[in-house]
C-alpha cells in the first residue's frame, strides 16, 4: 500500500524535476505532484508524494522534514486522506487539529459551518407567538387610514 505525504512551505517559484530528483535520491517508487494555482499556475506552495514503501516514506519525512530548498524549509509529513462522505470540510486539519504534531502552532482555525439545519426557516413565525401574531394580522387588516 502506497504511503501519501504532505510536502509543504515550497516556493511559488520551483523545478519540481529538481525536487523530484531529490526525494529519488532516498529511494525507488517516489512519485511527486505539486499543487498549482488555476489561475497563475505557479505552485501554491504545497504538493503530495506517493511513496510504495513504508521505510522509504519514513525516510523521506526524516530526511526532508525541516530541509531548506530554493530558500524555504520543507515541511514534510504523512497526508491525511479525506474519506468521500466528509465533503470538503471534513478533514482532521480543518477542524484545527494539527494534524502531524511537527509544527507547534500550525494548527488552522476551526469554522464551524452549517450544512444542514433541521430549524425552521427564518419566515416562520416562533410557534410560541402564532396566535398572537395572526391576531394582530387581522386587527391591521381591518384598521383603516386616510390616504
Amino acid at each position: 500500500m502506497s504511503v501519501r505525504l504532505y510536502i509543504g512551505n515550497l516556493p511559488q517559484t520551483f523545478e519540481s524535476k529538481e525536487l523530484e530528483t531529490q526525494l529519488a535520491s532516498v529511494g525507488d517508487g517516489i512519485r511527486f505532484k505539486a499543487v498549482l494555482d488555476r489561475e497563475t499556475g505557479g505552485c501554491r506552495g504545497f504538493g503530495f508524494a506517493n511513496v510504495d514503501d513504508e521505510k522509504v516514506a519514513n525516510e523521506v519525512i526524516e530526511q526532508f522534514n525541516g530541509r531548506e530548498f530554493n530558500g524555504n524549509n520543507l515541511r514534510v509529513e504523512r497526508s491525511e486522506r479525506r474519506n468521500s462522505n466528509e465533503g470538503s470540510g471534513g478533514g482532521s486539519r480543518r477542524n484545527g487539529q494539527n494534524a502531524g504534531g511537527n509544527a507547534p502552532g500550525a494548527a488552522r482555525k476551526s469554522t464551524n459551518k452549517v450544512v444542514h439545519s433541521d430549524a425552521p426557516p427564518e419566515e416562520a413565525p416562533d410557534p410560541r407567538w402564532a396566535g398572537e401574531l395572526s391576531k394582530l394580522k387581522d386587527l391591521l387588516a381591518n384598521q383603516k387610514t386616510a390616504v
